[in-house]
């Protein structure tokens, strides 16, 4: 059961983040509240003052700036409103791809991707993901704006750089090149993966040599990572040659990818997963080529 609590809902994130500051440790923001309701009803988290950022305008906004080349995706946008949205499935269709098989429909109908991120729950795909656009988060608050690197935001388990009376009002990410393609590929027995790789592979213009590689693996431990030790075993290889290459990135992969037991699997198990699933996601990057 629900404690009580006191809704807020203000208009401009300036007015939002001082309520934060005001009620201190008793207070938090309040999106789409599929985890946040899940753990204030276990009694594993407690606050008397909800924020609410689904009333600030503007904040669910999803639009993609020609000249810049950004596409930015608002903090309080949907999981679903990203998997139908014509802005992503043109500019970004991996990412509505991803969103499609995110949790279940009830999640993705209310769950932000705002709060997904921030929330930070390891067990999650759209971090792994975005890791491999080098998407920048835009976080504000009543006293500054600041963009964070999303290689610099995931801190840990449910630990992000965000500061508690931050808002995440914006993800910012460059759409791939014509010569890159993608791939995230996922394992698990239920609705939280067990593990993810997030690949983007970009060729050559005659498509025979790999001019870069993007590997993200999420799910496995704390948070997710890059592995730039695998993706430089990738990039400047040919295409046709690339099998035993292929294999010593996958086994660096999973050795770096600092797997940890849980109910989901042990770390050992883990690692020999990720093997397994960055050379699937590797070979259904290349087959988009075709």
């Amino acid at each position: 059961m629900l404690p009580p609590f006191e809704l807020h809902q203000p208009d401009d994130v300036r007015t939002a983040s001082a309520l934060v500051d005001r009620y201190g440790d008793a207070a938090t923001f309040y999106a789409g509240g599929t985890e946040l309701l899940l753990i204030m009803k276990e009694g594993l988290a407690a606050y008397r003052h909800l924020i609410d950022l689904k009333t600030i305008s503007g904040l669910s906004q999803i639009t993609y700036d020609e000249d810049a080349g950004w596409l930015s995706i608002g903090g309080t946008a949907t999981h679903y409103a990203l998997e139908r949205h014509p802005v992503i499935r043109r500019h970004v269709p991996i990412v509505a791809e991803v969103e499609r098989g995110v949790a279940n429909l009830r999640v993705r109908s209310v769950g932000t991707i705002g709060g997904n991120l921030c929330f930070a729950e390891p067990h999650a795909d759209p971090g792994t993901l975005f890791l491999t656009f080098d998407a920048e988060i835009d976080l504000a608050s009543h006293e500054e704006t600041r963009a964070v690197p999303i290689g610099q935001f995931f801190a840990g388990a449910f630990e992000t750089a965000r500061r508690p009376h931050e808002v995440l009002t914006c993800i910012r990410v460059r759409p791939w090149g014509p010569h890159t393609r993608g791939a995230y590929m996922k394992f698990g027995m239920h609705e939280r993966p067990t593990l993810g790789v997030a690949l983007a592979l970009t060729l050559d213009a005659g498509r025979r040599g790999i001019e870069d590689v993007r590997v993200a693996v999420g799910c496995v431990g704390p948070a997710p990572v890059r592995v730039g030790d695998a993706e430089a075993m990738l990039t400047g290889r040919a295409l046709s040659e690339i099998g035993p290459h292929l294999d010593a990135a996958a086994r660096v992969a999973g050795d770096a990818a600092d797997a940890v037991d849980d109910l989901h699997g042990s770390a050992e198990y883990k690692r020999e997963m990720i093997k397994v699933f960055v050379r699937r996601a590797f070979h259904a990057a290349a087959a988009r080529f075709s």
